[in-house]
């Protein structure tokens, strides 16, 4: 019952903050409460505070005792909504998928999936000698195991 009321919260809360959206929401058995945000401008302190208010400020501590956290995505969390690659085109990826692994730049997001865009060093055709040459990769979202964002410091 009171997982059912603290979806609708949640989904009340996050139809007001249409650049939000929810990545992960879990609830223990012990009545712990973590929802896990991104957004498309990122997410800051004061939506975790908004969201984090819209449920407790309607939840009663009399009738039932949680505790609730409400977090952004980490920068080195994996991604897992087609939604969190549209925010990041233009950035390093390392995509992980059944056959193989890549890296290389986010070029565009389609609505099946990503394009990845890197450079490669190849022997040449003809004669000795390496030339460097521009890969394209298409992957389809069903066939991504894991992709996160290359931080550069």
């Amino acid at each position: 019952m009171l997982k059912d009321k603290v979806t609708t919260l949640l989904n009340e809360a996050l139809a007001e903050e249409a650049s939000l959206f929810l990545v992960d929401f879990s609830m223990g058995a012990d009545n712990r409460i973590k929802v896990v945000l991104d957004g498309d401008q990122g997410v800051t302190l004061q939506d975790c505070m908004k969201i984090s208010r819209a449920i407790e400020h309607n939840l009663d501590r009399e009738e039932e005792d949680f505790s609730l956290e409400v977090t952004s995505a980490g920068a080195t969390t994996p991604m897992t909504m087609p939604r969190q690659y549209a925010k990041n085109v233009g950035r390093k990826l390392t995509v992980v998928t059944a056959e193989d692994s890549f890296e290389g730049k986010l070029a565009s997001v389609t609505e099946d999936g990503i394009v990845l865009e890197w450079k490669a060093r190849e022997p040449k055709p003809i004669g000795k000698g390496k030339v460097t040459v521009q890969k394209k990769k298409e992957i389809v979202f069903s066939d991504i195991k894991e992709a996160k964002v290359i931080l550069k410091f």
